[in-house]
């Protein structure tokens, strides 16, 4: 596989040949469930990106969820694993919540996993990220990390041409990167997952009935 060597491409690459990315170090990314922080400027979250959200649910929903996440983050993929389910079934599909998922970064493979989720195309985008969290320890937690990305992702139809393009995609690298950037400056984004409901922030991964008590008081009729 062959990849330009800019600054910023070389760092990409070695920094994912480096991190190891045993499962003790990412732990460390997340914070205890429910942690608590101040409410943000609604405006200034929602404002447009270097990429554009891709939202699910019903725009008139009462309730906004925005999450942060890290492609190979475990608190991350555990929620998509037992959490998410329930809150599209009851909430989302239901048009009592909008859900969208930002990318937040904390190692290389991370951001090559949200570089292929987004080359996908915006109506596939989130199902790869659906697949890259089912099959996490198959790809983020192995020796060779991007042979494993590679063949997972070539069983959603995508060209190992497509691949390697998408991962030379220097200003698709750097607009990942930034999403994660602004919401660190402005939001104090500093752990995976981070959710802000209806502008609120709530770190650390939660189960549907700790999210469930965050949206009563927006669900009241």
């Amino acid at each position: 596989m062959t990849f330009s060597v800019t600054p910023d491409r070389r760092r990409f690459l070695e920094g994912a040949g480096a991190l190891g990315l045993t499962a003790a170090a990412i732990a460390g990314f997340a914070t205890p469930a429910g942690a608590q922080g101040a409410a943000v400027s609604n405006d200034l979250l929602m404002a447009e990106g270097a990429l554009p959200d891709v939202w699910l649910g019903s725009k008139d929903a009462p309730v906004t969820v925005i999450e942060y996440a890290s492609m190979t983050c475990p608190h991350c993929a555990a929620f998509h694993a037992e959490t998410y389910p329930a809150l599209k079934k009851d909430y989302i599909d239901t048009g009592k919540v909008r859900f969208s998922l930002r990318e937040f970064p904390f190692d290389p493979l991370a951001t090559a996993g949200f570089m292929l989720a987004r080359c996908s195309g915006p109506d596939k985008r989130n199902a790869m990220i659906d697949l890259l969290f089912a099959q996490q320890k198959n790809w983020a937690f192995t020796d060779k990390p991007f042979q494993g990305l590679s063949t997972l992702v070539r069983q959603t139809g995508m060209s190992q041409d497509t691949f390697e393009t998408c991962l030379k995609d220097q200003k698709l690298y750097d607009n990942v990167n930034a999403v994660r950037d602004l919401a660190a400056q402005k939001f104090s984004v500093d752990a995976t997952p981070t959710f802000f409901i209806n502008g609120k922030k709530a770190a650390g991964e939660m189960t549907i009935q700790e999210m469930a008590k965050l949206f009563a008081p927006y669900l009241k009729s």
